[in-house]
């Protein structure tokens, strides 16, 4: 989602009388640009609040005296007759309070007829349900290209103008350097570009290198997958000769030519078959014969004892993929991932991860092939294996004899060996 869709997805929220929109993102500058841009484009006053300062009017640092408690906010609101954007920082965990609660929902109830609208921000926020009937939720997903390059764009000038820096990039890397930082937030994009450049008072092509460094770290501190750096992938495959095949034709659909077409990228494919013959080594070849990042989805990592967690750890996990494209996604043990056999016994949890996986397959629009494995086809939902969820289903058997000999070959050679 590019600034300037989020921006007139905001506005269209707020013009379609939406009373509260909730951000679960730890982004508060982000959040902050983005309303402030909003209220700009519909000449609305703007406002932010947090415990510490109390009720601001933006720009500038008008503050509004007696505002630092919820219960004071509220009625300060509830009493204003000003159309305006209000960004409450952190606010959620006071409308566990029965009293905030109540004045939250008569505040909601009268934005609804003058079209003002509360903006509830914070890594996590969970409403009553009371509350919710009345919220719209906006998913703020990670920073594209247009995002992290205007960034990069003004950390570069900041550190030139300071006489800190020497810039030795030319126009291809600098494009590879933006890349690189993609699947990072824009605080952590712009952290890096700092790092990298003042590291040894220059930025060149060899900070692309550490800047993917910095990403592999960023992707392992969020817990829900694991990534692999083209730069790192060595493995090689043994046999596989009709998939090695299939990914010749298939790498086409991510060219230039293809999206002049309008082709659609692949989508990904399913490896079933004996454990120990080379499937997940298959999806780290796949990502190294196309050279491209290579995450894998750890579906241990997605539940959560919280209900709702899990859903929310699958969305992110599935944006910050998306927000890498082009990039392998890797799900090794599938039919562990998406089971929805257990019936109530997890609440439904697997069956709605399930759905929401089928669905992002059929609708996704950006460019992450799927490698999935499974051991055990025969567990699958039949929903799963249809035509247009995966390109196609490769079965692995033990190897033949050729196949030995190349697999021997390969350990051979990368043990400087004679084969």
């Amino acid at each position: 989602m590019s600034l300037s869709t989020s921006i007139h997805d905001i506005k269209t929220l707020v013009l379609s009388y939406h009373p509260v929109i909730v951000m679960e993102t730890v982004e508060e500058d982000r959040v902050f640009s983005l309303l402030q841009s909003t209220a700009l484009e519909l000449r609305m006053p703007f406002f932010q609040w947090s415990i510490t300062t109390g009720l601001v009017r933006v720009p500038g640092k008008n503050i509004m005296y007696g505002t630092g408690e919820p219960t004071s906010l509220l009625s300060t609101l509830h009493q204003m007759d000003t159309q305006a954007i209000f960004l409450l920082k952190d606010f959620a965990r006071f409308a566990t309070d029965h009293t905030v609660a109540r004045q939250l929902r008569e505040v909601s109830r009268k934005f609804t007829k003058n079209r003002s609208t509360l903006v509830l921000s914070g890594a996590t926020i969970r409403l009553s349900p009371e509350i919710e009937h009345n919220v719209v939720h906006f998913h703020l997903k990670l920073p594209e290209r247009e995002e992290l390059r205007k960034v990069f764009n003004t950390v570069l000038h900041s550190l030139v103008s300071a006489n800190r820096i020497e810039v030795l990039l030319d126009p291809r890397e600098r494009e590879e350097l933006v890349t690189a930082l993609s699947g990072m937030t824009l605080n952590q994009a712009r952290q890096t570009i700092a790092f990298a450049a003042l590291k040894d008072g220059k930025l060149s092509a060899g900070a692309i290198e550490e800047i993917l460094e910095r990403k592999a770290q960023v992707i392992r501190e969020s817990g829900l997958l694991e990534y692999f750096p083209v730069e790192d992938n060595r493995f090689q495959l043994g046999g596989f000769a009709r998939l090695k095949s299939w990914l010749v034709r298939a790498r086409t659909g991510f060219s230039r030519e293809a999206r002049e077409l309008n082709l659609p990228a692949p989508r990904g494919i399913l490896i079933v078959g004996v454990q120990g013959c080379g499937k997940s080594l298959a999806a780290k070849v796949i990502a190294r014969q196309w050279k491209l990042p290579l995450v894998k989805l750890d579906a241990g990592r997605l539940f959560d004892k919280y209900i709702g967690e899990s859903e929310k750890n699958f969305r992110k996990a599935i944006s910050l993929a998306e927000s890498m494209a082009p990039v392998v996604l890797w799900i090794d043990e599938i039919e562990k991932a998406m089971a929805t056999g257990g019936g109530e016994a997890d609440g439904g949890v697997g069956r709605r991860m399930f759905g929401s996986f089928l669905t992002w397959l059929q609708e996704k629009k950006h460019e992450v092939f799927v490698v999935a494995t499974a051991n055990d086809l025969s567990i699958l939902p039949p929903e799963l294996l249809r035509k247009g969820r995966f390109d196609e289903i490769f079965f692995v058997d033990l190897p033949n004899a050729d196949e030995r000999g190349a697999i021997l070959t390969i350990h051979l050679k990368l043990r400087k060996q004679d084969p």
